[in-house]
């Protein structure tokens, strides 16, 4: 696990410890030393700690202008033992919600396994109410995880499944990603 790192090809483009609008400005990730794990396995370094024993993520671009961020997921999603949405929603989304951004693309080919806490979509369904015209799209979900997440209802607030998890992202440059999610979400989201 410690080999698999966040994407970086758009570093030219942002970087979120140097932003001042973002969650991680001023967050300095090592660039030698392992200092996070998964249980008992080391991860790359250059995830960013959120609160969250369990999932990591790295804002690879945010585009205040247009509302929107990309945030890559790497780990497991555990709402049951760990309430990684409280910790997501309450860390990093408040904050970037306050900041404009309204459109989430979750790019979680990397996201291992979810959990799923029975008693508790409340911060899925206050993130949803929250971005009034926005929406949150998860992309290239692994089977079993997609297959867990919509199994407990979680697909009514992620716009998840179907074109969005086979999208080739790393091809395109991120407003055009944007633009491809957006117009995908808006079609879905009008039948």
């Amino acid at each position: 696990m410690h080999t698999i790192e966040p994407y970086y090809n758009w570093r030219n483009l942002y970087i979120a410890s140097e932003d001042p609008q973002s969650p991680f400005f001023g967050y300095e990730n090592s660039e030698v030393h392992f200092t996070d794990q998964i249980y008992n396995f080391l991860i790359h370094p250059q995830w960013d700690n959120f609160g969250s024993e369990t999932l990591f993520l790295k804002v690879v671009f945010a585009d205040y202008d247009d509302g929107f961020a990309i945030i890559e997921l790497f780990g497991e999603w555990n709402d049951l033992l760990n309430n990684d949405i409280m910790t997501l929603k309450r860390g990093v989304i408040e904050l970037m919600i306050a900041e404009g951004i309204n459109k989430y693309i979750l790019i979680c080919e990397n996201l291992l396994n979810f959990h799923a806490d029975l008693d508790s979509d409340d911060y899925y369904d206050e993130w949803q109410d929250e971005l009034e015209e926005g929406w949150i799209a998860v992309l290239n979900l692994r089977d079993h995880v997609l297959s867990e997440m919509c199994k407990y209802g979680i697909d009514q607030y992620l716009v998840m499944g179907g074109k969005l998890n086979d999208i080739a992202w790393r091809t395109r440059h991120p407003k055009q990603l944007f633009e491809k999610i957006d117009e995908l979400v808006m079609r879905r989201l009008s039948l």
